[in-house]
């Protein structure tokens, strides 16, 4: 069952949510707005991080709902054009122009399926639905940068087959359209029993957009996967944040740099030091160094309380070198290969659009 905004519906009605409750949907939308702007909001991060969550939420429905009002308003105007069967060489525009509407209305509604999806999936106590996934170029220079970057583009188009959530948490882009490092939030449903596979280096073999010789180059780029944090788990105290705010640097134009929007966040008890200015406000970003910061505390705890669990990051990414490798991505012979499992997939151009469920199975087949 769907509950969101008070309404309450089977599967089968989720595409009405749109008609049945949008102004409950925009009610609730301009409360959270009302809520986040409270300036004394800031020092109670669980709850400034639960109202941003919703309010993304939100935003997307509305934008979803939005978009199929307006392609629902093209379909009739073609009706109109149809029916009226005068120009012929009209009707046939409104005959191909209807067609790819309704495709795309269909596709918008599965969207919004999706998102409704998420909401009434159970959260599993012994299996995290949120991670913080760290993305950093390791060996080859600009084309581990250049890889960094498709790899976060993978990771965003599974999370949407999956039905995830995506939320970027900080990022530092290179001059040439990759990354130094990229760090975002995916959550719910099965994102951990999934996503756990991913953490360590990946090495990629490939003819770089920059290469002028045509030589095959080897880069590697390292992942690694931390459990988000629930309210219970890690109590963050605002006596012990030193926050700092400073110009936003790198992709974003001259907008980004005009206003002291980054946020960095000292942890004064264990020295952490995060960063975030992926966005142009100053309390989203701070929301986010918030994020990573949890994720960052919990896995510090983990390694404290156990000899095995010691060193876990620093085990996922090793030094990011290019023996240190759990996957291979062969561009020239169109390959990837695990070597946990030993096992290899073609059809790489498919696997990068986010094709990763029957990677997932293998593994979770497997490994523990």
């Amino acid at each position: 069952m769907i509950r969101l905004a008070g309404w309450e519906s089977s599967e089968k009605d989720w595409p009405k949510l749109k008609m049945l409750n949008a102004e409950d949907i925009k009610k609730e939308y301009e409360d959270i707005l009302n809520q986040l702007s409270d300036p004394e909001l800031i020092s109670n991060w669980e709850k400034l991080e639960k109202l941003t969550a919703r309010k993304t939420t939100l935003e997307k429905i509305i934008e979803k709902e939005k978009e199929l009002k307006e392609l629902a308003d093209k379909i009739e105007e073609n009706k109109e054009i149809l029916k009226s069967k005068e120009d012929t060489e009209l009707v046939s525009l409104a005959e191909t122009e209807l067609a790819q509407i309704r495709e795309r209305k269909t596709a918008a509604e599965k969207e919004l399926t999706a998102l409704l999806k998420i909401e009434t999936i159970p959260q599993n106590q012994e299996n995290p639905s949120a991670v913080v996934v760290e993305i950093r170029a390791g060996a080859g220079g600009e084309e581990a940068g250049l890889f960094a970057a498709d790899l976060f583009k993978m990771y965003s188009k599974c999370a949407l087959k999956q039905g995830w959530q995506q939320k970027v948490l900080d990022s530092s882009p290179t001059e040439i359209g990759g990354f130094k490092e990229i760090i975002f939030e995916l959550k719910n449903g099965d994102v951990f029993s999934k996503m756990k596979y991913e953490a360590g280096v990946h090495r990629v073999q490939r003819i770089p957009t920059t290469e002028k010789s045509g030589r095959v180059h080897t880069s590697t780029v390292s992942v690694a996967v931390l459990v988000k944090p629930r309210e219970t788990e890690i109590k963050i105290r605002p006596e012990d944040l030193k926050i700092d705010f400073y110009h936003s640097s790198g992709a974003g134009g001259q907008y980004v740099n005009k206003r002291m929007t980054a946020v960095r966040i000292t942890h004064l008890p264990s020295g952490l030091v995060v960063t975030s200015q992926s966005e142009r406000s100053q309390l989203q970003n701070r929301q986010n160094a918030l994020s990573i910061l949890a994720a960052r505390l919990l896995q510090k705890k983990e390694e404290e309380e156990s000899e095995k669990i010691g060193g876990k990051r620093r085990t996922q990414i090793g030094g990011a070198k290019r023996a240190e490798k759990i996957r291979t991505y062969n561009f020239p012979q169109d390959r990837l290969t695990d070597h946990r499992i030993k096992k290899s997939w073609h059809n790489l151009p498919a696997i990068m659009e986010g094709n990763l469920e029957q990677i997932f199975k293998s593994l979770q087949q497997t490994t523990p």
